[in-house]
């Protein structure tokens, strides 16, 4: 029996090689441009039809948008990453370099001598003190006073190292002195904020001045402090969730 050959017209020919030359695929051959009619469309010889073909093509063009499409996820995550990274670095080094005139000009004025400030740093101090009613700061009990001695020898020194590390970026050697730091300074935080919150100030004979009385000014003053609380907890999980700060740690340990 005699097969039959149907000769497609130039559109065709040229829509066919022009669509997969679009897809990245090589043009179809002779053999699939001139291949036996049945009257269903164009066959190739070995039976596998226009359709089968024109299939491949949209599933190659399918898996093309596809990939097309992970690879964009992909790729803003990996750009966002360090993007989130040197925000969160930025936040950490504002933050540190806020804390030394305040230490300096205000906290410690507890533990040093009254002398080596000038009236303006005193009478600041005595404003806040009156303004948010802290005892703490007006007449700071012993223990308070030792975490006011461990923030002078112990976290003064840390802060402008932990401010270059932050605001340059990248500085991976700031992880472990980071984590003790963090911790240290939210348990100094705990007995502070309990004791704003929970102390019963009316009959305690440790604080004297101003105190706060009301669920408002214990929430006031607690609002003031918090911060020192929360930050250094978000630089304690960012340090040990960081992917870029934990990598540093395990090629050490390699």
């Amino acid at each position: 029996m005699e097969t039959a050959y149907e000769t497609p017209s130039p559109r065709a020919i040229l829509i066919r090689t022009n669509g997969c030359a679009l897809l990245g695929m090589p043009p179809p051959s002779a053999s699939l441009l001139f291949s036996p009619a049945n009257g269903s469309g164009m066959h190739s010889p070995r039976g596998g039809g226009a359709a089968t073909k024109a299939s491949g093509c949209g599933k190659a063009r399918g898996l093309g948008t596809s990939s097309h499409f992970g690879w964009s996820r992909t790729n803003r995550r990996t750009m966002g990453v360090p993007a989130t990274r040197r925000c969160v670095e930025w936040l950490l080094g504002l933050y540190f370099l806020s804390h030394i005139p305040i230490t300096l000009f205000m906290d410690l004025q507890a533990v040093l001598p009254r002398e080596l400030y000038p009236v303006e740093f005193r009478n600041l101090l005595k404003w806040y003190a009156k303004e948010f009613k802290d005892p703490l700061l007006q007449q700071p009990p012993a223990w308070f006073k030792s975490f006011l001695f461990c923030e002078l020898v112990f976290q003064l020194p840390f802060f402008p190292i932990a401010t270059y590390a932050f605001l340059k970026g990248s500085c991976k050697w700031i992880r472990t002195p980071a984590i003790i730091y963090s911790v240290h300074t939210m348990t100094t935080l705990i007995p502070i904020l309990s004791t704003f919150l929970f102390e019963d100030f009316s009959k305690a004979s440790g604080f004297k001045g101003q105190r706060p009385e009301t669920l408002h000014e214990r929430l006031t003053l607690i609002s003031v402090y918090a911060p020192y609380l929360l930050i250094p907890f978000i630089l304690l999980i960012f340090m040990l969730r960081s992917p870029y700060y934990k990598y540093e740690e395990k090629r050490k340990k390699k």
